[in-house]
């Protein structure tokens, strides 16, 4: 997304002059509490969460300005949610999908061939979950509507059955609301939402082994020995904690590995460690999963430095799927250090 929204604008000094500064003041009061589910909403949509930040501003800058139309027909959330839909259908014109290498349509990789880093491609990003996941006001629907695996289940939509599929399924609209948002007629809309469901049936995430919470001692217990194994540098104890049919990727990196065998190989061969101690993990939580930043020790200072967010499926049966983000720029967005 080109060019990021600056703040707000100052709204005593824009409202005091028309002589309506106390609705807007208390409208704009009023908006902030959907921020957090807003910026959910914007990142389904784009699969970005640098490009959720600029339109979720951008969604109020619009409100703000548009607020002496805004009639009461509808609750003001219902009403940011059409106006950040219509804000990401325009910031979407034009723009590739956001995929991960699973999604390219290639073949899983040898770990023992060269890998390569496609920066040309604007690959999927992770979500940071909410500072309070019990405040019911922080996340809409369930974690599985952020999944990782749904977000990127998403980007083989266009972005109009992206709208439509999102607002029915998830927010759980009524098709004739969801219609007057994206201006269209309620068949259509059906008509979307139909092949728009048929789609992410044949890539969407399967529901045969539903996934632990992050905060379960299940997952917790797995986070820790794959935290282990990889600060002592113990490959052979990091596979036995994956499933035997696992998937490992890692953008920009546009390959992607199948089992703990390939995905011990490719730790072992072109991870940048050599030894114990090279590597420190912090854990967290990315898209309602466990996560894990991983900090990589610079040899020529003996800094640990950003390297990857680590964003996480985990099962009963041990670690089903492993996306190793390599974007610095993520740990920011997580409330991590650059550096420890």
């Amino acid at each position: 997304m080109s060019g990021a929204v600056g703040k707000l604008p100052n709204v005593s000094v824009l409202t005091e002059a028309d002589g309506r500064f106390d609705s807007r003041d208390a409208f704009l009061a009023d908006a902030q509490r959907y921020r957090r589910e807003l910026q959910a909403h914007c990142y389904r949509m784009t699969g970005s969460v640098h490009d959720a930040e600029d339109l979720v501003q951008e969604t109020f800058l619009r409100a703000w300005k548009s607020y002496d139309r805004f009639e009461g027909k509808s609750s003001v959330r219902t009403w940011l949610y059409r106006i950040a839909t219509n804000t990401c259908l325009t910031a979407l014109e034009g723009k590739q999908r956001r995929p991960l290498p699973s999604g390219l349509g290639t073949q899983s990789s040898d770990p023992y061939t060269e890998i390569h880093e496609r920066h040309e491609i604007a690959w999927l990003e992770p979500l940071p979950d909410a500072d309070d996941p019990s405040d019911p006001q922080a996340v809409v629907g369930t974690r599985e509507s952020v999944r990782l695996a749904f977000v990127a289940a998403l980007q083989h939509l266009s972005p109009r059955q992206r709208a439509v599929l999102v607002l029915r399924d998830v927010l759980q609209w009524r098709a004739a609301e969801v219609a007057d948002a994206v201006g269209s007629s309620t068949a259509a809309v059906n008509s979307l939402l139909q092949r728009a469901r048929a789609q992410l049936d044949a890539v969407g995430p399967s529901a045969d082994q539903p996934l632990t919470t992050p905060e379960s001692p299940e997952a917790q217990e797995l986070l820790a020995r794959y935290i282990s194994a990889f600060e002592a540098y113990d490959i052979d104890a990091l596979e036995k904690l994956f499933t035997d049919d696992a998937v490992w990727e890692m953008p920009p990196f546009d390959s992607w590995y199948v089992g703990p065998a390939a995905i011990g190989t490719l730790s072992r061969d072109k991870c940048p460690a050599e030894r114990p101690g090279d590597m420190r993990l912090l854990s967290t939580t990315a898209n309602g999963q466990p996560a894990a930043a991983m900090y990589m020790r610079n040899p020529q200072n003996g800094v640990h430095e950003a390297f990857q967010l680590h964003v996480m499926d985990v099962s009963g049966a041990g670690i089903a799927h492993v996306v190793a983000f390599m974007d610095p720029r993520l740990f920011e967005k997580f409330g991590l250090p650059g550096r420890l």
